[in-house]
């Protein structure tokens, strides 16, 4: 079995993480870690492109840091897993959706909620978008209050 989980490290991320573990434990398989940094180049910041090059490699190296925790996490507890950080051109939903595909993962495991209250109805959005058009089931995680 092949599941992907999308990670930004937020708590309900990193219940997804745990609730995929679990099941690869008694399943066995892999486990695929994903963060989507996006992409700058459509919006119109007002920002210099220095400033913009300086924001693109922060959010970059977050997404990295939070990768190699979660894939820490992961070999800590015997799962076989592949790491990845990818800067989306599109949007977060579809760079979730398309790594699915490249990679015919079996299932995405999700956290319900993103890092914020600035940012919950986005990753909402995102998990919603990812579960009306992944080609594969999606299991949504909350965390626990």
């Amino acid at each position: 079995m092949k599941i992907l989980v999308p990670v930004d490290g937020s708590k309900h991320a990193e219940e997804a993480l745990y609730t995929a573990i679990d099941l690869l434990k008694s399943k066995g398989g892999e486990l695929f870690v994903l963060t989507v940094v996006p992409s700058f180049e459509s919006f119109d910041l007002e920002l210099s492109l220095s400033g913009r090059e300086h924001l693109k490699q922060d959010f970059e190296a977050k997404g990295t840091k939070v990768v190699n925790r979660s894939c820490d996490i992961a070999t800590g507890e015997g799962v076989k897993v592949h790491c990845k950080a990818e800067v989306s051109a599109t949007n977060i939903p579809d760079a979730i959706i398309g790594f699915a595909e490249k990679e015919k993962v079996d299932l995405v495991v999700i956290g319900s909620r993103g890092l914020s209250p600035a940012s919950r109805f986005r990753m909402g959005s995102v998990a919603s978008k990812v579960v009306r058009h992944a080609p594969c089931s999606v299991y949504v995680v909350k965390a626990k209050a």
